[in-house]
């Protein structure tokens, strides 16, 4: 709409379009209307510009002497004010100009004698056209994130939804993109300033949260230790339900750090175990800033602090000198495995490519296939002798740590099966879906925290399974039916599988006396034929087989099991059933060095408190959501009880907490730390094999072609 501008000094330039709003004279601007802040002058100026098409911002103000009271304010259009051409300069962002001198504005002063404010000059008439309503969502005063949209925000980020999958999410519920009322960038925006203020707060938040969890549950158990900066340094914690699980399955701990999962590149050391149902459970975790033997040594002291019972039998690594020199010293009695399969899989790499091309198979053979030490390091030598591998250092020194990691020197030790930390490796994999390498330390807390609960509800999820269903069996056997009722789903799973597996099996008696009887077992597998040696010995009334499955995973193995069906034994006897592969392996009181039972949940009707106040609010979330009327109406009303509940809380003095000492100070949030970084990607023998023939010339080992192309081969042609 063209009109004339108002008589004042002011006014635009001669023969210059004026457009002033089509708005309704109700929602106007208008000299003389009084609001009680400058907060609601610009609310109602801006819901004018909403509909007008234009948008708005603060502008000068007029202050008293003394009091620096505000007596006087203007609130102008966004095109205000003329672009002023600087220097031509090296810019990063080139803006477009959007100030065209626009004379739009209102003025507010204050009135005297009240704390209200009126207009007292009301200039409609713009020198541009106005933005259609299609539009006008993208102007700077008309874009803003309410309160609920940022904790919906917070919490799709939570759940590692990405920001545009946000805007997606905001879109459906908003009813399209133009009522949303901000933009992808802004969350962006949102984003960057929540992480600038917890800049130098992280590890003090960190520390408030493990003060917060202590107090709900003294079970939970943390330290944090800082250097002489009071930057800090290394950080251990264990939540009451890692602690149980340790007392029934910490026989077996698998260790292997990981990096990228914070900020500040403190490598992150979970301690794992397996359950009862062959599932990876977290028993502990720490962060390092440094992976020495002395960090090391500190972080197994406090796990042997927090975890009930005693030492680990067995704790699987790769291989590391500092963490091997740490369990030697913390754990004397423990048996340190090394990991099988980051062995295996340098053959590859260390061998010469022939060698490995030729003699790998019959290395596998021997190393994974052979029971007997005696027959292991026989073949071992008969094969690098014939491969001319006698001198190889990297053969030898694996060869001088046999007893730590070739089967045939540690099966005879509980291992619930696991010869590598390849479950760590999957655990690993697993958290990485909800962490990432530009976390805080409490937004990797908070992320580690709701990844665990997954894999927990999967535990939950299995002992339902076993509560209320009943496994089919597969042989009508009474020994068949007997450990459907006592063993998980998974261990009668593998339990039955041998038993089938020990119905072909071929016995000879090799020798009976008075006090032992030998039987030769010949087990037909995959086109072979393994023949193993069980012994009974008659004074102990105890069955062991030369393959040691029982002591290596908890199972009778299939040989065993053919000579107990072959003396017609139809129970299988206590002594080899395992109480960490039973349905009840967790129950029974635990408690710690100080005799102070530990619980899941200190109070149990805290639990059905908090589930049941959950519903209710989520049900009165849901009714509110239905108009603004109902959402203005929840939000004061929970903004009132917070001040409430925090008035009534703050008369309550802190309780005193067990499980580790209480933190009498805050650290500073550590420095980026440079460690040995992860380990390359360890390659297949397949993929190594292609990436040789392509680098290097197989006539005359160049690395720049490859044969088809070499300049012999052309020469020979």
């Amino acid at each position: 709409m063209v009109g004339d501008s108002e008589e004042n000094d002011e006014c635009v330039i001669a023969d210059e379009m004026i457009y002033i709003p089509e708005v309704r004279n109700e929602k106007r601007p208008k000299v003389g209307m009084k609001f009680d802040s400058l907060d609601f002058v610009y609310d109602f100026y801006n819901r004018y510009a909403l509909l007008a098409g234009f948008s708005i911002r603060r502008h000068s103000s007029g202050r008293e002497k003394y009091s620096k009271e505000i007596l006087r304010k203007e609130f102008v259009c966004c095109k205000q004010g003329v672009f002023k051409k600087e220097e031509p300069r090296a810019v990063k962002r080139h803006r477009g100009i959007s100030r065209c001198g626009c004379k739009a504005r209102v003025v507010v002063v204050k009135v005297s004698g009240c704390k209200q404010y009126a207009f007292s000059l009301v200039v409609e008439g713009h020198n541009h056209t106005m933005t259609p309503p299609e539009r006008v969502h993208f102007m700077r005063s008309h874009r803003h994130i309410s309160e609920p949209a940022k904790l919906l925000t917070k919490q799709l980020g939570s759940a590692d939804i990405p920001t545009h999958k946000k805007m997606s999410i905001l879109e459906v519920q908003y009813g399209g993109m133009e009522k949303i009322g901000f933009t992808k960038k802004d969350i962006y925006n949102f984003e960057y300033y929540e992480s600038s203020l917890m800049k130098n707060h992280d590890v003090e938040l960190v520390t408030e949260y493990f003060l917060a969890e202590q107090k709900n549950n003294r079970s939970f158990y943390f330290k944090i230790e800082g250097d002489s900066n009071d930057r800090l340094t290394r950080c251990f914690w264990a939540d009451a339900t890692s602690r149980r699980a340790y007392r029934f399955y910490g026989d077996v701990v698998v260790l292997d750090t990981t990096f990228n999962t914070n900020r500040y590149g403190l490598p992150f050391a979970p301690m794992l175990g397996v359950n009862n149902h062959g599932q990876t459970i977290v028993l502990a975790c720490a962060f390092l800033s440094k992976e020495t033997t002395e960090s090391f040594i500190w972080m197994f002291e406090e796990f042997k602090k927090a975890m009930p019972g005693d030492e680990p039998k067995m704790i699987i690594t790769d291989q590391d000198a500092a963490m091997a020199r740490a369990i030697f010293e913390v754990f004397p009695t423990t048996f340190h495995r090394l990991c099988i399969w980051h062995i295996t899989t340098k053959f590859s790499d260390k061998l010469p490519r022939t060698a490995y091309e030729e003699y790998w198979k019959e290395f596998k053979e021997t190393i994974w296939e052979i029971d007997n030490i005696d027959e292991f390091e026989e073949k071992w030598h008969a094969i690098i002798t014939k491969s001319g591998l006698t001198d190889h250092p990297w053969l030898s020194s694996v060869f001088d740590l046999r007893k730590s990691w070739v089967p045939a020197y540690v099966k005879h030790i509980f291992a619930a099966g696991m010869s590598s930390s390849q479950r760590a490796e999957g655990s690993h994999a697993f958290f990485k879906q909800y962490i990432s390498r530009r976390n805080s330390l409490m937004d990797f807390i908070t992320r580690f925290q709701r990844a665990l609960s997954h894999q927990r509800q999967k535990e939950l999820l299995a002992d339902h399974i076993d509560a209320f269903e009943k496994p089919q069996c597969a042989l009508l056997l009474t020994m068949d039916k007997q450990m459907a009722e006592i063993y998980t789903k998974a261990m009668f799973q593998k339990f039955e599988q041998e038993l089938m597996q020990s119905l072909p099996c071929f016995m000879e008696l090799k020798m009976d006396d008075a006090s032992k009887a030998i039987y030769k077992v010949s087990e037909r597998k995959r086109g072979k034929t393994r023949v193993t040696e069980v012994v009974y010995d008659k004074y102990s009334d105890q069955w062991s087989c030369s393959c040691k499955g029982f002591e290596f995973i908890g199972i009778l193995c299939c040989h065993a099991l053919a000579l107990l069906k072959r003396e017609q034994i139809e129970y299988l006897p206590n002594k080899y059933i395992l109480n960490r592969w039973k349905k009840t392996a967790k129950s029974g009181l635990v408690s710690d060095s100080n005799g102070n039972e530990i619980k899941d949940c200190e109070n149990n009707s805290l639990l059905i408190k908090r589930s049941r106040m959950s519903r209710l609010a989520s049900d009165v979330i849901e009714h509110a959501l239905m108009s603004e009327e109902g959402c203005e109406l929840l939000s004061n009303n929970l903004n009132d009880t917070r001040v409430m509940l925090k008035l009534l809380n703050d008369g309550v003095g802190p309780s005193e907490v067990g499980g580790s000492s209480s933190q009498t100070r805050y650290l500073k949030d550590p420095k980026r730390v440079t460690h040995k970084g992860s380990s390359k990607r360890v390659k297949g023998a397949k993929e190594t094999r292609m990436e040789r023939r392509i680098q290097h010339c197989q006539q005359c080992g160049q690395t720049s072609h490859d044969i088809r192309r070499c300049p012999r081969m052309a020469n020979t042609s």
